[in-house]
């Protein structure tokens, strides 16, 4: 067995009906218990989606919750969430919106606001750490 062999870990990718990216990624992948996601707003054609800050945090968290129940577990599942927006006006509406979708008690989570996202247009992006059944 070579060495490279013995340093292979086995990962599941989690399939989703979410759009079927050009990039070389999957939406969400599962190892040893935790499931792995990031989630943008775009819809199920793989445009972004128009309306501001409160329709992207929307989709994105509607992206979010689809990927969970594909998972198999729901938001309680949810360990880490990493919030990623180009504006910090936009924080009180996404934790607003953010609020519609958790309850106590709450995963971490972490706010930065950066430069810019991959997708000119994007103004919030997260990543998600997740339990997933063993």
């Amino acid at each position: 067995m070579s060495q490279q062999s013995k340093n292979v870990v086995e990962k599941e990718v989690i399939k989703t009906a979410l759009f079927s990216s050009k990039a070389p990624l999957e939406w969400a992948i599962g190892h040893n218990g935790t499931l792995y996601t990031a989630q943008i707003p775009i819809d199920s054609e793989g445009q972004l989606v128009e309306g501001g800050i409160e329709a992207q945090t929307r989709k994105t968290l509607d992206n979010l919750m689809h990927t969970l129940e594909c998972a198999g577990v729901s938001s309680q599942a949810v360990l880490q969430v990493l919030i990623y927006v180009t504006d910090r006006e936009y924080l009180p509406t996404v934790n607003r919106v953010y609020s519609e979708y958790f309850e106590a008690p709450y995963p971490n989570r972490a706010a930065m606001v950066v430069a810019g996202l991959a997708r000119e247009g994007m103004l919030v992006e997260l990543v998600v750490y997740a339990a997933l059944p063993q």
